[in-house]
């Protein structure tokens, strides 16, 4: 890989993706399939418990060669990099920077893949795109709305390839879906 020291650029697109159970797999396609240097920016939401020491980094990493970071508050998003949203965390993007909250635990239910599709509808207009991948639930089905009212880009996996199918299936019942597609296709 070429290892030469380039300034950081602003992403075309930001990319948001939404993952729950089963979704490492789809990330895996996804990645092995999605070239280095698209000028696009990559932030994972996934659903992760909260003592579980994710290992995402490191099996992301046989996947691209995009620099991956795990997502410290304040954070500022370049393109051909990867972001991973800490355990007990949400996250939202402003001004091109990713800010995060604790998840209130008091709350019944948390939807970070939705609360963060909402700031990147925000945010990124029609330079974001959402993508849902396996999961159980419907997290990310309320924010793929607003990022299709931003003129952004929807993509869903296909519930058939999905490990699990409730998350894809909520989000195509939105009818906002751009693009219904296996992740080695997206």
């Amino acid at each position: 890989p070429d290892n030469t020291q380039h300034p950081p650029r602003a992403p075309k697109y930001i990319v948001g993706i939404g993952a729950s159970a089963g979704g490492l797999e789809p990330l895996e396609q996804f990645f092995d399939n999605m070239p280095a240097n698209t000028g696009m920016a990559f932030v994972i939401v996934q659903h992760l418990s909260p003592d579980f020491k994710s290992l995402m980094y490191q099996l992301l990493a046989r996947h691209t060669h995009m620099a991956i970071h795990r997502v410290e508050d304040g954070m500022e998003v370049h393109a051909d990099s990867l972001y991973l949203i800490p355990p007990k965390m949400n996250m939202v993007l402003e001004d091109g920077h990713l800010r995060l909250t604790e998840q209130n635990h008091a709350a019944r239910l948390n939807l970070p893949i939705d609360l963060f599709f909402q700031s990147l509808a925000k945010s990124a207009g029609e330079r974001s795109i959402g993508v849902v991948l396996s999961g159980t639930g419907s997290d990310g089905s309320r924010g793929i709305k607003d990022i299709h009212e931003a003129s952004g880009l929807v993509l869903v996996e296909r519930p058939d390839a999905a490990g699990f199918d409730g998350m894809p299936r909520n989000a195509i019942a939105t009818g906002v879906a751009d693009e219904v597609a296996t992740p080695e296709k997206m």
